[in-house]
């Protein structure tokens, strides 16, 4: 199907990430065509990106409805581990639980965060915040390995973003823990 889409352009890919982000799983098929459509035509990379991006955010928030509305209906496919797991992440971590989500690579289950952030009513607006910041790195990370790389930014991709992504995972979760230390460390200096 990305092949078909291909022939649209931006529009394609945006169909193709709203796909991918609710309920037909089609894995690096949005990272393929922002590749493929940014080396054909370097210069609306930003076009592409924003696209993706948008298909990507749009298809999160249909997902994250449906199971807020579903409730724990919709986490019957994960088991109880992963979905006690991903919701402590999520409560403990807040936007940036999502957000690390959204920038690792598969197979990580990005969805059951999603499916997750819906049932337990996570904040849709700090949960839509963090679907577009952590997508839109990924996909103007990607058109910008295109327009250098060419067509080898796909492997150049598929040997380094994993490292990419938990490098970015590992940032953001030092940023978020040393910041609740401080806001702990001042609560103490506060109390009598």
């Amino acid at each position: 199907m990305s092949e078909y889409l291909i022939t649209f352009g931006a529009f394609g890919l945006f169909i193709v990430a709203l796909l991918d982000s609710t309920f037909v799983p089609l894995p690096s098929s949005a990272d393929a065509l922002m590749i493929i459509l940014t080396t054909a035509h370097p210069r609306w990379m930003v076009l592409y990106a924003f696209m993706a991006t948008a298909g990507s955010a749009l298809g999160c928030w249909i997902l994250y409805l449906v199971s807020r509305r579903a409730g724990s209906r919709a986490l019957r496919r994960f088991s109880e581990a992963k979905q006690q797991r991903v919701k402590e992440l999520i409560e403990r971590y807040d936007m940036a639980a999502v957000l690390v989500a959204t920038l690792l690579p598969p197979p990580f289950p990005f969805k059951l965060f999603v499916v997750t952030a819906g049932v337990f009513r996570f904040s849709l607006t700090r949960f839509m915040i963090a679907i577009v910041a952590g997508r839109a790195f990924r996909f103007l990370l990607e058109g910008y390995l295109a327009v250098r790389y060419g067509a080898e930014a796909k492997a150049i991709l598929a040997q380094y973003y994993p490292w990419i992504g938990l490098a970015l995972a590992l940032v953001i979760l030092i940023w978020v823990s040393s910041r609740s230390l401080r806001k702990q460390r001042s609560a103490r200096s506060l109390t009598p």
